[in-house]
C-alpha cells in the first residue's frame, strides 16, 4: 500500500471517528442538561415554605446549589470520557493523513482544498483541545468538534487526488508557512467562535448551570483571539510578500484577500471593543460570530468569486 492510499485511508477512518466524537460531545451536553433540568425538580421539590420570604445566607446557598452558574460545565457524565478520547485520536488520525500526504507531495499539504479543508478540520480540534486543557469547555465541544466534522465531510466530498499545483502556488516553503498559519489561526478563532456563542446563550447572569460560566467563556474567547490573532496578521504579511513574487504586486484586492482583511479588522475591533464598557460583554461576543463567519467566507471565497486565489481545482 503507497503512502497515498494509507493517507486517504487514515483520512476516511478520522472522519468516521470525528463523527463518533461528535456524537459522542452532543450526548455529552445533552446529558449535562438533563442533570441540571433533575437538580432544579429536586431542589423544588424539597424548598421549604419559606424561601419565597426569606433571605439571608441559608436562602442564598440554596439558591445558588439550584441555580448555581456553571458548576456542571465540567462535570464528567458516562459520555465525558468518549467525547474526548474519540476527538483525540480523531485528530491524531486526520493529522497522521496530513503528514502522509505532505510526505507525498512534497510540501505542506494544503495546496488544493481538499487539503485545505482537511488542514482546518483538524486545527479546529488541535485548538479545542488546547484550549481546553486549560478551561472546562467540554459542555461546548460539540461546536468546534461539530465545525470540524462538517468540514471533514465535505473534504470527503472532494477530489483528493494529486494534482500539480499551478504555477502562482509552486513555492513549497511560502505555500507551507504562509497557507499552514492561515489554518492554524482558523482553529483557533473556531473555538473562540464556540465561547461567544456559549456567552450569547449564558448571558451576564449565567442562565444556564450545564455551560461554563460566561466569565470563563469570556476568558477563553479572548485567549484564543490573543493567540490566533498576531498569527493570521503575520499569515497576512507573509500573503502580501508572496503575491509581490507570484503576481507582482503587494495586493490587489483580490476578492480572498479583501475578505482576510476584512477578518483581520473584525478581530482587531474585538480586541479593542472588549475592554470597552459599552462594547464588553454581548457585543464583543457577537464579533466573534461574526468574526468566524467571515473566517468561513475566506475560507472558501475562491468558490463564490472568480480571483488569483483560485486554487481548489473544481
Amino acid at each position: 500500500m503507497d503512502l497515498t492510499t494509507l493517507s486517504g485511508a487514515a483520512f476516511a477512518l478520522g472522519v468516521i471517528v470525528l463523527l463518533v466524537a461528535f456524537a459522542a460531545s452532543v450526548g455529552h451536553a445533552v446529558l449535562l442538561a438533563s442533570e441540571r433540568r433533575s437538580l432544579r425538580v429536586a431542589a423544588a421539590a424539597h424548598q421549604p415554605a419559606y424561601a419565597g420570604v426569606a433571605t439571608g445566607s441559608f436562602v442564598t446557598a440554596t439558591t445558588s446549589a439550584a441555580r448555581g452558574p456553571g458548576p456542571l460545565a465540567a462535570a464528567a457524565t458516562p459520555l465525558s470520557g468518549a467525547a474526548i478520547a474519540t476527538t483525540v485520536v480523531a485528530f491524531g488520525l486526520l493529522a497522521a493523513s496530513l503528514a502522509l500526504r505532505a510526505v507525498v507531495v512534497g510540501r505542506g499539504p494544503w495546496g488544493n482544498l481538499y487539503e485545505y479543508s482537511v488542514a482546518f478540520a483538524a486545527s479546529i480540534l488541535l485548538g479545542y483541545l488546547v484550549l481546553g486543557r486549560s478551561y472546562p469547555i467540554r459542555a461546548i465541544g460539540f461546536i468546534p468538534v461539530g465545525v470540524a466534522a462538517g468540514l471533514a465531510l465535505y473534504a470527503a466530498s472532494l477530489p483528493s487526488d494529486v494534482r500539480p499545483l499551478v504555477p502562482a502556488l509552486q513555492n513549497a516553503p511560502l505555500l507551507t508557512i504562509h497557507v499552514g498559519m492561515a489554518v492554524l489561526a482558523y482553529g483557533i478563532f473556531a473555538t473562540a467562535f464556540a465561547a461567544g456563542v456559549g456567552y450569547l446563550a449564558q448571558g451576564t447572569g449565567d442562565r444556564f448551570a450545564w455551560l461554563p460560566s460566561h466569565k470563563v467563556l469570556d476568558q477563553v474567547a479572548h485567549r484564543a483571539v490573543i493567540i490566533g490573532f498576531p498569527i493570521f496578521a503575520t499569515m497576512i504579511i507573509l500573503g502580501s510578500w508572496w503575491a509581490s513574487i507570484a503576481w507582482s504586486r503587494y495586493w490587489g484586492w483580490d476578492p480572498k484577500e479583501t475578505a482576510a482583511l476584512v477578518t483581520w479588522l473584525i478581530y482587531a475591533v474585538y480586541l479593542h471593543a472588549r475592554h470597552r464598557k459599552r462594547w464588553a460583554g454581548r457585543p464583543a461576543a457577537l464579533l466573534l460570530v461574526i468574526g468566524f463567519g467571515m473566517v468561513l467566507v475566506t475560507y472558501s471565497g475562491s468558490l463564490w468569486f472568480s480571483g488569483l486565489h483560485s486554487y481548489s481545482g473544481l
